[in-house]
């Protein structure tokens, strides 16, 4: 999509969501827009059910087609703030970072403020790689806004070109832990192509005829009292959503995930519990193989303590 094109968002309503308010059902979809923002759309009468403005109380019904645009992103100076980080690492090429829940990696349509970039910008000042762009610099790869745990960003284009490298090669080492729902019996290997959905652009989906190769190995860490399993997942491919569509491929979806699982979430939830728990990679400078844990955050200790007992 051109940069000077509108950004077009359409979805077609299932039975599943048939009766939800449409700035909770957007709101749940669109992970990539602030809630603020939808609420504008809603407000100024920019978002359309089959045609017709509507607005935020507006229940959506089966077969519904909710339609909308965002105008281009500007080309802006992203300011500066001193968000709190939680650094793993850092040195001349590299910064490791710790994400938490609810922080975006880079600024996007209705959420120019309170990223993850706008604090490295604050922590690196100009020591972060250009290569893309104003609104991202340093970010080689991200993780969604609900998911937690570490993330690497580069310093210089040099240390850019060989993480990203890397990851074209799918050699760097990343483990996620999650919790799905259901009893998995046993490890296994997840091999089913991921491209964008047809009902739902902005969603996912296991696609055969026109998806990308995306690989998942799990492995089973325990069976918890309450009907759902603690997994390890590592990423040979990294695909968008992969873990989470994956999953739910196999009928067992991320616990919070109301997107890709259940519309219920019984244990109130912000989105999906995954946490990139292990990042490895060659080091750009010293060719040395280099390895990051981030602890497990405490609300996905508490969450397994809750589901044990």
């Amino acid at each position: 999509m051109d940069e000077n094109e509108n950004q077009v968002y359409s979805f077609l309503i299932g039975e599943e969501e048939s009766e939800l308010r449409v700035d909770k059902y957007l709101s749940g979809e669109l992970s990539d827009l602030s809630r603020s923002y939808i609420q504008k759309l809603l407000k100024e009468g920019r978002v359309f059910a089959s045609g017709k403005p509507v607005k935020a109380n507006y229940k959506v019904k089966s077969g519904d087609e909710i339609s909308f645009f965002v105008p281009p992103l500007k080309e802006l100076s992203v300011e500066p703030e001193p968000i709190p980080l939680s650094i793993l690492y850092e040195d001349k090429d590299l910064i490791i970072i710790n994400k938490p829940k609810d922080m975006v990696v880079h600024p996007c349509a209705g959420r120019y403020s309170g990223t993850l970039v706008n604090g490295l910008l604050y922590h690196c000042k100009d020591e972060l790689s250009g290569i893309n762009g104003v609104l991202r610099p340093g970010i080689v790869h991200r993780i969604d806004k609900d998911t937690t745990g570490v993330l690497v960003v580069c310093k210089n284009d040099q240390a850019h070109k060989c993480v990203a490298e890397q990851l074209k090669e799918h050699s760097i080492t990343r483990k996620y832990r999650a919790i799905v729902h259901g009893i998995l019996k046993e490890d296994g290997i997840i091999d089913a192509p991921i491209g964008r959905s047809t009902r739902n652009r902005k969603k996912m989906a296991v696609c055969e005829k026109n998806g990308k190769r995306a690989v998942t190995h799990y492995r089973v860490l325990k069976h918890l009292k309450k009907k759902y399993t603690y997994i390890e997942c590592q990423l040979e491919t990294g695909r968008t959503h992969q873990i989470r569509v994956h999953m739910a491929s196999i009928k067992h979806p991320l616990l919070g995930d109301t997107i890709y699982g259940p519309a219920a979430n019984p244990y109130h939830l912000e989105g999906q519990c995954l946490h990139a728990m292990v990042l490895g990679l060659i080091h750009p400078k010293t060719k040395e193989y280099m390895e990051w844990e981030a602890p497990l955050p405490q609300y996905f200790q508490t969450l397994l303590y809750k589901l044990d007992n």
